[in-house]
């Protein structure tokens, strides 16, 4: 997001300027979309995981730039925060046994990372949010040393003109009470903590509005089973805590304006949609820009001249609006194609259940899109974000709404309804057996087992601060043992609580 954006002041006249280019770029992807100007040679998926870089005390290691140059791979870059890198995973085919393969290349890779972690004195950490973060960690001066991240920062708080507050209620760890978070900000970096996996699908332009739909549906079952970032700043908070901490670390509204009922830049959206038109309309209509540096070229024109444009306007600002499944426009050889991102689940807790949550996604998101009565046309809108938000602050003890079966636990639902259809969906994709029998596998072990990375970090600390141990080396505790168990492959259903 923003690689080519240079360190200056905007003035009113680039944001006019900005917002006459966005318009231009829609009418080029409206007339693109009409004439059907975009390549699908075959499905394709693809993954983004961001990792914490920790010291030998498993305390947040600022050394990404060393690191990157330790590992010396352009499949590794740099985050927002200086504890912080993400891996790119090329894209792949999703169907035959590919999946397999993506999870060998993510060993390797993390091998990799750690490696190099190593040799700068670090070590790699793939979670949620880290637990060991504290307050003096989200000072400005732990940006990232690039020139898109200062302007990130610059631009959101003086959109916003004060502090960034964290304000936060917990779920009750244990027989305790519930815990909240109240605590000021000067910079961004609290979203640093937010330690995500992205799943890339290259979609048609015709079906793109069905799988995103699809993804809605079930991002908050996604986060109800594939919790893992239950603790920040000390405190207990929700079973997926990077929900309401990205939303609140990002946000460009005071309180007056969100009173008004302003959207937050970290949406879950208000409605299902028809075409991915709508999302980026959406995004010109309500959103102002906040790096807003136009590049030369007219997409018109581009259109015209017989080339696919780059829509660099329209896809900057998109990178500044962080909906949990994002839309996507790219170009591999100046030919363009659409994917839908879906941003809704945390990093780790292994390889093997990072694999296995992807697994589910794709082949339930497909299921959903071949239904002869779609889910969206049975279910609100609303309804889909109750879901999400409480997915992720109640984790396996949340209740979701599901057509045909109201109020269901989540592991009730996936069993009975999601994992069938998910295998399906991977038939349909061309997934061989072998794949969904390993992946899936792990799912409804999940869910028999009622352990998700969230529980699993959450009992542990209750049980060590019952053996009389302080929140923080608990937590310090609790990471080692996290640590040691994401490193042996063990899907997190499999790793003791003692």
């Amino acid at each position: 997001m923003g690689k080519h954006v240079t360190d200056r002041v905007f003035t009113p006249v680039d944001r006019q300027r900005y917002r006459d280019k966005m318009q231009r770029g829609l009418d080029a992807l409206a007339r693109m979309l009409a004439d059907g100007n975009f390549s699908f040679p075959a499905q394709q998926m693809g993954l983004e995981m961001e990792l914490c870089l920790v010291d030998e005390r498993l305390e947040p290691s600022m050394t990404n730039a060393v690191v990157l140059e330790k590992i010396d791979d352009p499949a590794f870059t740099t985050e927002l925060g200086q504890q912080n890198i993400e891996l790119n995973v090329e894209p792949h085919l999703l169907a035959g046994d590919t999946a397999l393969d993506l999870e060998r290349r993510l060993h390797s890779a993390l091998r990799l990372a750690d490696s190099g972690a190593h040799d700068a004195g670090a070590k790699v950490v793939m979670i949620g949010t880290l637990p060991t973060l504290r307050s003096t960690h989200f000072d400005p001066h732990w940006l990232s040393h690039q020139v898109r991240y200062a302007q990130l920062n610059e631009q959101i708080f003086l959109a916003k003109g004060e502090e960034m507050l964290l304000d936060m209620e917990g779920v009750a760890l244990g027989d305790g009470p519930a815990e909240h978070l109240r605590s000021y900000a000067d910079s961004i970096l609290p979203e640093s903590a937010c330690t995500s996996v992205q799943l890339h699908l290259q979609v048609r332009p015709e079906d793109f509005a069905a799988h995103w739909n699809a993804a809605q549906c079930l991002a908050g079952v996604q986060l109800a089973i594939g919790a893992n970032s239950p603790f920040l700043l000390g405190k207990a908070l929700w079973h997926e805590t990077r929900v309401p901490l990205f939303l609140q670390a990002t946000d460009t509204r005071p309180e007056e304006l969100k009173n008004q009922g302003v959207r937050p830049r970290v949406w879950f959206g208000e409605r299902w949609i028809t075409s991915i038109f709508d999302l980026f309309e959406e995004n010109v209509r309500y959103f102002p820009a906040l790096l807003p540096e136009p590049v030369e070229e007219d997409p018109i024109a581009a259109l015209e001249a017989g080339r696919a444009p780059t829509l660099a306007e329209l896809r900057l600002h998109n990178g500044t609006i962080w909906r949990w499944n994002r839309p996507v426009y790219d170009l591999v050889d100046g030919v363009p194609h659409l994917r839908v991102e879906n941003r809704v689940l945390p990093a780790g807790p292994s390889v093997l259940d990072t694999v296995a949550n992807a697994a589910f996604f794709y082949g339930a998101q497909r299921a959903l899109t071949e239904q002869d009565r779609p889910l969206w046309t049975q279910m609100s809108f609303e309804a889909a974000e109750e879901n999400f938000y409480t997915g992720a602050r109640h984790g396996l003890e949340a209740h979701q709404y599901w057509p045909g079966a109201g109020w269901i636990a989540p592991e009730e639902l996936v069993l009975r309804r999601l994992l069938p259809m998910a295998r399906e969906g991977l038939r349909a994709c061309g997934v061989s057996e072998a794949v969904a029998d390993r992946y899936l596998g792990v799912i409804e072990q999940r869910c028999l087992r009622r352990q998700t990375g969230a529980s699993w970090q959450r009992d542990v600390v209750a049980r060590l601060e019952s053996r009389g141990q302080d929140r923080y080396t608990a937590l310090n505790g609790m990471l080692q043992r996290y640590q040691e168990m994401s490193n042996s492959g063990e899907p997190v259903h499999n790793w003791p609580v003692e």
